[in-house]
């Protein structure tokens, strides 16, 4: 297991090269899911200084707050509200560059001002989402994407 963290400065694509496999280090070995979505949360949060990073899961019919880092957060989303709740029902990723413009965004903190959801899949089935906001607009992009996806198929769910 990584003991510490090494802070990574440069493109959004070199952090996320660098910090990948110091994840898969800290979570390599470890079978309880809460504790490895946390470290994970942390990992994040500490690199990348977002306003909020964390993990809803499906409980039901609805999207249940996992770990997170962050203010607190709203506990549930149903199916289709919100954006972590469009990203489930849509099976897709969404990038909001203005979450203010986003019909139906639930505002958990008025601070949070652009988003990003991933979509989390265990034998072809959403299982939950990964939700990420910034205090910036416009602040997420295809590179966040593609390296935020890379770590959640590090994640054994």
């Amino acid at each position: 297991m990584a003991e510490d963290l090494t802070i990574n400065s440069g493109t959004k694509k070199e952090q996320y090269q660098l910090l990948t496999p110091q994840i898969e280090a800290l979570i390599t070995g470890e079978t309880d899911l809460t504790a490895n979505l946390g470290n994970v949360c942390a990992a994040l949060k500490e690199q990348f200084n977002w306003f909020w990073v964390g993990f809803y899961l499906i409980k039901g019919d609805q999207l249940v707050l996992n770990a997170f880092q962050g203010p607190v957060a709203c506990t549930r989303i149903q199916k289709g509200k919100g954006v972590c709740g469009a990203a489930w029902q849509n099976a897709k990723t969404l990038i909001v560059d203005d979450v203010d413009a986003f019909e139906g965004h639930i505002a958990c903190s008025s601070l949070s001002k652009s988003e990003i959801v991933i979509p989390i899949y265990s034998n072809d089935v959403i299982i939950g989402v990964l939700d990420v906001d910034s205090e910036h607009l416009s602040f997420f992009d295809k590179d966040d994407q593609e390296g935020l996806q890379r770590i959640i198929d590090l994640i054994e769910f």
